[in-house]
């Protein structure tokens, strides 16, 4: 009821409210919700190791000061024919680009620990950004404390932008990218974004290199890391989009910025954080300060009991389930009972959710209902019952 009215109330803005609008895309399982989760400092959107964990877009909101963030957690981008295989809505294929064609910033995802799709920007994502190309977008790297060459980074840099951020050609020196031992700390202060407030609108590894070629006899130390990264930067000046066969790109070259963090310890998401916050423009507010995400409690429960469910089944069973929740109130103690009945298509599908003596299905509503209380922050008795559909 709580939640309801603050989802209806009129937003309590200051005199000059700012917002942004952002959307968060990439392929499947890059940790899009795990970052949107950090962001927001609390668990609202499902999190799994599987594909296709978020199957609808829904927001989260971040108040902070004069700003809010609004936060579009989006399905990771698929095809029809992969969305026909995992039983997927034609919701999955159409929010995303909903998403990002009400955006004020893109946030482009690619998870760098994936040997196999880090090198190139999948063609739906590409396919979406040449659809609004005049949305701003950012690369974010993500999972970067997985990379033991953290080199590599670099290389993957002039790949995912096609040589080009902000505008400005990039070119990789050798004396840096074949120093397999450099940190990701170093490559964070060369290319990463710095705090706002001692920031202009420009990527920080040109913002150096503009320095150092501007000959400015205070800025020796600029040189130095310029040098130092074996980035160089050459002013181009602004082009208008050229439409080619997507096939054929591996990168987006339009992008302003890049960051590099680890979403699910939290590494570099504050400087992430800080720079949304500088990117907001003047508007009003859509959201009470009380509102952290649009997603109604019940859809909340659902997602998490479904987060359990794709971790303990195998293979394409789980996106099988049907969740229906037969009793939702609050007892008299303040604790909040739910009772949800999951639906199977197969005999073999109940057996596999209920488990060896139920061991299964005990974890799920354990682990479940643990989440539910961090999240609604009262005791929660949930039950779960697993039948096969008629």
């Amino acid at each position: 009821e709580e939640q309801g009215r603050l989802l209806k109330d009129r937003p309590d803005q200051p005199k000059n409210p700012k917002v942004l609008r952002i959307a968060i895309i990439g392929a499947p399982n890059a940790g899009k919700s795990t970052l949107s989760n950090q962001l927001l400092g609390r668990k609202v959107f499902p999190v799994s190791k599987k594909v296709h964990t978020t199957r609808c877009k829904a927001r989260g909101v971040i108040t902070y000061e004069d700003t809010q963030l609004i936060i579009l957690d989006t399905p990771g981008l698929t095809s029809p024919l992969k969305a026909k295989r995992h039983k997927l809505e034609e919701a999955m294929l159409t929010d995303p680009r909903d998403s990002v064609k009400h955006a004020d910033l893109v946030l482009v995802l690619v998870d760098v620990s994936d040997h196999w799709t880090r090198n190139c920007l999948s063609q739906e994502v590409l396919k979406c950004l040449s659809q609004f190309p005049q949305i701003p977008s950012v690369l974010v790297l993500n999972k970067v404390d997985l990379l033991k060459k953290k080199f590599i980074l670099l290389e993957l840099i002039t790949e995912l932008t096609e040589g080009v951020v902000n505008g400005k050609k990039l070119q990789v020196g050798s004396a840096f990218k074949h120093n397999s031992s450099s940190s990701a700390e170093t490559v964070l202060k060369i290319t990463g974004a710095s705090p706002p407030e001692n920031r202009a609108h420009e990527s920080p590894c040109l913002q150096e290199t503009d320095k150092a070629q501007g000959g400015s006899s205070s800025d020796n130390s600029s040189d130095m890391r310029a040098s130092e990264s074996g980035l160089v930067t050459e002013a181009q000046g602004p082009k208008p989009y050229e439409c080619r066969d997507l096939k054929n790109m591996k990168g987006w070259p339009r992008f302003q910025e890049i960051f590099m963090l680890a979403a699910l310890s939290g590494e570099e998401v504050d400087t992430l954080k800080r720079y949304l916050l500088m990117q907001a423009k003047p508007g009003p507010w859509e959201f009470h300060s009380g509102v952290l995400t649009s997603q109604s409690p019940q859809e909340i429960c659902d997602n998490i009991i479904r987060e359990k469910i794709l971790e303990y089944l195998p293979l394409e069973v789980p996106y099988g389930v049907t969740q229906v929740t037969e009793l939702w109130e609050e007892g008299p103690s303040g604790e909040l009972l739910i009772v949800q009945n999951l639906l199977v298509p197969r005999k073999s599908h109940m057996m596999m959710l209920i488990g060896r003596r139920g061991t299964v299905i005990s974890r799920i509503a354990q682990e479940a209902g643990q989440d539910l209380m961090n999240v609604f922050l009262c005791d929660i008795h949930l039950k779960l019952k697993v039948e096969v559909k008629s």
